[in-house]
Protein backbone atom coordinates (compact mmCIF):
# COMPACT_ATOMS: atom_id res chain seq x y z
CA UNK A 1 0.00 0.00 0.00
CA UNK A 2 2.74 2.13 0.79
CA UNK A 3 4.05 1.61 -2.72
CA UNK A 4 0.96 2.96 -4.05
CA UNK A 5 -0.30 -0.38 -5.35
CA UNK A 6 -3.80 -1.46 -5.35
CA UNK A 7 -3.88 -4.33 -3.35
CA UNK A 8 -6.56 -7.26 -2.68
CA UNK A 9 -6.68 -9.08 0.65
CA UNK A 10 -8.19 -12.29 1.47
CA UNK A 11 -9.01 -14.36 4.30
CA UNK A 12 -11.76 -16.44 5.44
CA UNK A 13 -11.16 -15.36 8.91
CA UNK A 14 -10.76 -19.01 10.76
CA UNK A 15 -10.97 -19.66 14.29
CA UNK A 16 -7.70 -20.01 15.20
CA UNK A 17 -7.93 -17.10 16.94
CA UNK A 18 -10.16 -14.47 17.68
CA UNK A 19 -11.61 -12.79 14.98
CA UNK A 20 -11.03 -9.08 17.18
CA UNK A 21 -7.50 -9.62 16.56
CA UNK A 22 -7.83 -10.08 12.77
CA UNK A 23 -10.18 -7.16 12.53
CA UNK A 24 -8.48 -4.59 14.52
CA UNK A 25 -5.24 -5.57 12.03
CA UNK A 26 -6.73 -4.79 8.65
CA UNK A 27 -8.76 -1.50 10.31
CA UNK A 28 -6.33 1.22 9.20
CA UNK A 29 -6.56 -0.37 5.67
CA UNK A 30 -10.35 -0.12 5.59
CA UNK A 31 -10.67 3.56 4.50
CA UNK A 32 -8.49 3.23 1.74
CA UNK A 33 -9.68 2.91 -1.74
CA UNK A 34 -6.83 1.17 -3.32
CA UNK A 35 -7.50 -1.77 -1.15
CA UNK A 36 -10.35 -4.54 -1.16
CA UNK A 37 -10.76 -7.06 1.47
CA UNK A 38 -12.15 -10.10 0.39
CA UNK A 39 -13.76 -12.66 2.92
CA UNK A 40 -13.22 -16.22 0.83
CA UNK A 41 -11.91 -19.59 1.92
CA UNK A 42 -9.11 -20.67 -1.16
CA UNK A 43 -9.50 -24.17 -0.37
CA UNK A 44 -13.67 -23.53 -2.21
CA UNK A 45 -13.83 -20.43 -3.51
CA UNK A 46 -13.88 -19.50 -6.68
CA UNK A 47 -10.53 -18.22 -7.57
CA UNK A 48 -10.98 -16.83 -11.09
CA UNK A 49 -12.42 -13.52 -10.22
CA UNK A 50 -9.57 -12.87 -7.49
CA UNK A 51 -6.85 -13.59 -9.31
CA UNK A 52 -8.23 -11.72 -12.62
CA UNK A 53 -6.26 -8.62 -13.31
CA UNK A 54 -3.59 -9.40 -10.68
CA UNK A 55 0.17 -8.61 -10.86
CA UNK A 56 1.67 -10.25 -7.60
CA UNK A 57 0.15 -12.87 -5.73
CA UNK A 58 1.71 -13.07 -2.18
CA UNK A 59 0.50 -16.44 -0.77
CA UNK A 60 0.76 -15.87 3.13
CA UNK A 61 -2.83 -17.64 3.45
CA UNK A 62 -2.04 -21.17 5.35
CA UNK A 63 -2.90 -22.88 9.05
CA UNK A 64 -0.14 -22.14 11.68
CA UNK A 65 0.92 -23.52 14.13
CA UNK A 66 3.42 -26.52 14.76
CA UNK A 67 1.99 -27.77 18.27
CA UNK A 68 -1.33 -28.33 17.11
CA UNK A 69 -0.74 -30.05 13.88
CA UNK A 70 -0.57 -33.56 15.82
CA UNK A 71 -3.40 -36.01 15.97
CA UNK A 72 -6.81 -35.28 14.67
CA UNK A 73 -5.88 -31.79 14.18
CA UNK A 74 -4.05 -32.39 11.17
CA UNK A 75 -6.96 -32.21 8.65
CA UNK A 76 -7.11 -28.21 8.37
CA UNK A 77 -3.34 -28.33 7.98
CA UNK A 78 -3.71 -30.26 4.93
CA UNK A 79 -6.75 -28.54 3.65
CA UNK A 80 -5.39 -24.73 3.92
CA UNK A 81 -2.09 -25.30 3.56
CA UNK A 82 -1.88 -27.74 0.39
CA UNK A 83 -5.17 -28.27 -1.16
CA UNK A 84 -5.91 -24.66 -0.93
CA UNK A 85 -2.31 -23.68 -2.17
CA UNK A 86 -2.43 -26.07 -5.22
CA UNK A 87 -6.12 -24.15 -6.36
CA UNK A 88 -4.12 -21.09 -5.90
CA UNK A 89 -1.13 -22.07 -7.91
CA UNK A 90 -4.02 -23.50 -10.68
CA UNK A 91 -6.17 -19.91 -10.67
CA UNK A 92 -2.67 -18.37 -11.31
CA UNK A 93 -1.34 -20.42 -13.79
CA UNK A 94 -4.66 -19.88 -15.70
CA UNK A 95 -4.58 -15.81 -15.36
CA UNK A 96 -2.97 -14.11 -17.78
CA UNK A 97 -1.43 -11.46 -15.69
CA UNK A 98 0.15 -12.54 -13.03
CA UNK A 99 3.96 -12.41 -13.04
CA UNK A 100 5.29 -13.49 -9.98
CA UNK A 101 3.63 -15.71 -7.53
CA UNK A 102 5.66 -15.45 -3.86
CA UNK A 103 5.05 -19.00 -1.73
CA UNK A 104 5.19 -18.34 2.08
CA UNK A 105 6.76 -21.63 3.08
CA UNK A 106 8.66 -21.89 6.53
CA UNK A 107 11.96 -22.81 8.61
CA UNK A 108 10.12 -25.74 9.90
CA UNK A 109 10.65 -27.79 6.73
CA UNK A 110 14.35 -27.97 8.12
CA UNK A 111 13.52 -29.90 11.50
CA UNK A 112 16.15 -30.57 13.39
CA UNK A 113 19.65 -29.31 11.69
CA UNK A 114 22.59 -31.75 11.21
CA UNK A 115 24.61 -28.35 10.57
CA UNK A 116 24.44 -24.99 11.56
CA UNK A 117 23.82 -22.22 9.62
CA UNK A 118 20.94 -24.11 6.98
CA UNK A 119 20.93 -23.63 3.31
CA UNK A 120 18.73 -24.56 0.52
CA UNK A 121 20.92 -27.22 -0.27
CA UNK A 122 20.07 -28.86 3.08
CA UNK A 123 18.17 -31.95 3.00
CA UNK A 124 14.64 -30.86 4.41
CA UNK A 125 13.45 -33.38 7.12
CA UNK A 126 10.47 -31.92 8.84
CA UNK A 127 9.80 -32.96 12.69
CA UNK A 128 6.16 -31.79 12.50
CA UNK A 129 2.99 -32.63 10.73
CA UNK A 130 2.79 -28.76 9.78
CA UNK A 131 6.78 -28.45 8.75
CA UNK A 132 5.33 -31.52 6.13
CA UNK A 133 2.45 -29.12 5.03
CA UNK A 134 4.74 -26.73 4.32
CA UNK A 135 7.32 -28.63 1.98
CA UNK A 136 4.01 -30.09 0.47
CA UNK A 137 3.65 -26.43 -0.63
CA UNK A 138 6.81 -25.77 -1.76
CA UNK A 139 6.83 -29.08 -4.28
CA UNK A 140 3.62 -27.90 -5.64
CA UNK A 141 4.75 -23.96 -5.94
CA UNK A 142 8.42 -25.32 -7.49
CA UNK A 143 5.70 -27.72 -9.93
CA UNK A 144 4.03 -25.46 -11.13
CA UNK A 145 7.12 -23.28 -12.30
CA UNK A 146 8.30 -25.73 -13.95
CA UNK A 147 4.51 -25.49 -16.16
CA UNK A 148 5.42 -21.51 -16.78
CA UNK A 149 4.00 -20.27 -14.17
CA UNK A 150 6.86 -17.24 -12.01
CA UNK A 151 6.78 -18.56 -8.55
CA UNK A 152 9.05 -18.47 -5.76
CA UNK A 153 9.03 -19.91 -2.24
CA UNK A 154 10.05 -18.04 0.93
CA UNK A 155 11.37 -19.69 3.94
CA UNK A 156 10.60 -17.63 6.68
CA UNK A 157 12.68 -18.40 9.61
CA UNK A 158 10.50 -17.08 13.19
CA UNK A 159 9.12 -13.93 12.05
CA UNK A 160 7.68 -11.95 15.22
CA UNK A 161 6.94 -8.00 15.29
CA UNK A 162 3.66 -5.78 15.56
CA UNK A 163 0.24 -7.71 14.63
CA UNK A 164 2.27 -11.11 15.91
CA UNK A 165 -0.82 -13.66 16.13
CA UNK A 166 -1.55 -14.17 19.45
CA UNK A 167 -0.22 -17.96 19.92
CA UNK A 168 3.16 -16.79 19.26
CA UNK A 169 6.03 -17.08 21.86
CA UNK A 170 7.25 -13.24 22.08
CA UNK A 171 3.42 -12.52 21.61
CA UNK A 172 3.04 -14.70 25.09
CA UNK A 173 6.08 -13.73 26.75
CA UNK A 174 5.69 -9.53 26.49
CA UNK A 175 1.72 -9.65 27.75
CA UNK A 176 3.17 -11.70 31.04
CA UNK A 177 5.77 -9.30 31.35
CA UNK A 178 3.74 -6.75 31.09
CA UNK A 179 1.09 -7.86 33.80
CA UNK A 180 3.50 -9.44 36.15
CA UNK A 181 2.58 -13.32 35.26
CA UNK A 182 5.19 -16.04 34.89
CA UNK A 183 6.98 -16.50 31.60
CA UNK A 184 6.27 -20.46 30.54
CA UNK A 185 9.37 -21.58 28.69
CA UNK A 186 9.10 -24.94 26.85
CA UNK A 187 12.39 -26.43 27.69
CA UNK A 188 15.67 -24.92 29.58
CA UNK A 189 15.53 -21.67 27.15
CA UNK A 190 18.75 -22.53 25.88
CA UNK A 191 17.19 -23.56 22.27
CA UNK A 192 17.75 -21.05 19.49
CA UNK A 193 16.37 -19.27 17.10
CA UNK A 194 16.78 -17.17 14.02
CA UNK A 195 14.18 -13.97 14.78
CA UNK A 196 13.15 -12.39 11.95
CA UNK A 197 11.12 -8.86 12.28
CA UNK A 198 8.18 -8.36 10.13
CA UNK A 199 9.67 -5.41 8.54
CA UNK A 200 12.56 -7.63 6.63
CA UNK A 201 10.19 -10.21 5.97
CA UNK A 202 7.97 -7.45 3.72
CA UNK A 203 11.13 -6.35 2.32
CA UNK A 204 12.11 -10.33 1.35
CA UNK A 205 8.50 -10.54 -0.23
CA UNK A 206 8.82 -7.60 -2.15
CA UNK A 207 11.98 -8.63 -3.30
CA UNK A 208 11.22 -11.74 -4.30
CA UNK A 209 8.28 -10.46 -6.24
CA UNK A 210 10.26 -7.64 -8.36
CA UNK A 211 13.24 -9.95 -9.38
CA UNK A 212 14.51 -10.98 -12.37
CA UNK A 213 12.43 -13.94 -13.01
CA UNK A 214 15.69 -15.64 -13.98
CA UNK A 215 16.80 -15.33 -10.36
CA UNK A 216 13.92 -16.92 -8.54
CA UNK A 217 11.65 -19.33 -10.88
CA UNK A 218 11.03 -22.19 -8.60
CA UNK A 219 13.83 -21.79 -6.54
CA UNK A 220 13.09 -21.69 -2.43
CA UNK A 221 15.04 -18.97 -0.32
CA UNK A 222 15.87 -19.07 3.23
CA UNK A 223 14.63 -15.20 5.04
CA UNK A 224 16.16 -15.08 8.52
CA UNK A 225 17.22 -11.91 10.67
CA UNK A 226 20.85 -12.94 11.48
CA UNK A 227 19.37 -12.28 15.20
CA UNK A 228 19.97 -16.26 15.96
CA UNK A 229 20.05 -15.79 19.99
CA UNK A 230 18.68 -18.70 22.59
CA UNK A 231 14.98 -17.89 24.02
CA UNK A 232 16.98 -16.64 27.65
CA UNK A 233 18.71 -14.30 25.92
CA UNK A 234 15.66 -13.02 24.42
CA UNK A 235 13.67 -12.83 27.06
CA UNK A 236 16.52 -10.87 28.77
CA UNK A 237 16.29 -8.23 26.34
CA UNK A 238 12.48 -8.27 26.74
CA UNK A 239 13.17 -7.31 30.78
CA UNK A 240 16.21 -4.32 29.68
CA UNK A 241 13.37 -2.99 27.26
CA UNK A 242 10.36 -3.30 29.53
CA UNK A 243 12.20 -2.29 32.27
CA UNK A 244 10.45 -5.68 34.58
CA UNK A 245 12.41 -8.75 35.95
CA UNK A 246 11.05 -11.66 34.00
CA UNK A 247 9.22 -14.66 36.09
CA UNK A 248 10.42 -17.60 34.03
CA UNK A 249 9.32 -21.22 34.40
CA UNK A 250 11.18 -23.94 32.51
CA UNK A 251 8.68 -26.85 31.43
CA UNK A 252 9.25 -29.68 28.96
CA UNK A 253 10.06 -29.45 25.52
CA UNK A 254 7.41 -29.91 23.21
CA UNK A 255 6.84 -32.38 19.87
CA UNK A 256 7.67 -31.08 16.57
CA UNK A 257 10.01 -27.97 18.06
CA UNK A 258 13.28 -27.67 16.38
CA UNK A 259 16.00 -27.48 18.77
CA UNK A 260 17.90 -24.66 16.89
CA UNK A 261 17.42 -22.69 13.32
CA UNK A 262 19.94 -20.60 11.94
CA UNK A 263 19.43 -19.30 8.38
CA UNK A 264 22.44 -19.10 5.62
CA UNK A 265 20.73 -15.82 3.50
CA UNK A 266 23.47 -16.11 1.72
CA UNK A 267 21.38 -16.68 -1.64
CA UNK A 268 18.58 -14.61 -1.36
CA UNK A 269 21.09 -11.49 -0.81
CA UNK A 270 22.80 -12.46 -4.07
CA UNK A 271 19.51 -13.00 -6.13
CA UNK A 272 17.16 -10.97 -4.31
CA UNK A 273 19.00 -8.33 -3.09
CA UNK A 274 17.60 -8.84 0.45
CA UNK A 275 19.51 -8.02 3.54
CA UNK A 276 17.40 -7.71 6.98
CA UNK A 277 18.06 -4.46 8.28
CA UNK A 278 16.41 -4.74 12.06
CA UNK A 279 17.87 -5.84 14.82
CA UNK A 280 16.42 -8.00 16.98
CA UNK A 281 16.60 -5.16 20.33
CA UNK A 282 14.87 -3.08 17.78
CA UNK A 283 12.33 -5.39 16.76
CA UNK A 284 11.47 -6.60 19.67
CA UNK A 285 10.98 -2.68 21.22
CA UNK A 286 8.34 -1.99 18.16
CA UNK A 287 6.36 -4.91 19.13
CA UNK A 288 6.26 -3.82 23.04
CA UNK A 289 5.58 -0.68 22.78
CA UNK A 290 2.56 -1.73 20.24
CA UNK A 291 1.82 -4.55 22.12
CA UNK A 292 0.99 -1.92 24.97
CA UNK A 293 -0.82 0.80 23.24
CA UNK A 294 -2.74 -1.11 20.76
CA UNK A 295 -3.62 -4.63 20.99
CA UNK A 296 -7.12 -5.91 22.07
CA UNK A 297 -7.40 -8.17 24.85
Amino acid sequence: MADGCEVVGVDCFTDYYGAAVKEANVAPLAGNTRFKLVRADLAEADLAPLVDGIDYIFHQAGQPGVRRSWGRSFEPYVRCNVLATQRLLEAARAADSVLRFVYASSSSIYGNAVALPVSERDLPRPVSPYGVTKLAGEHLTTLYAELGLQAVSLRYFTVYGPRQRPDMAFNIFIHALLEGREIHVNGDGEQTRDFTFIADAVDANIAAATAPATSTAGRSFNIGGGSRVTLNHAIHVLEDIAGKRAQVVYGPPQPGDARDTYADTSAARADLGFTPRWTLADGLRSQVEWMATSLPR
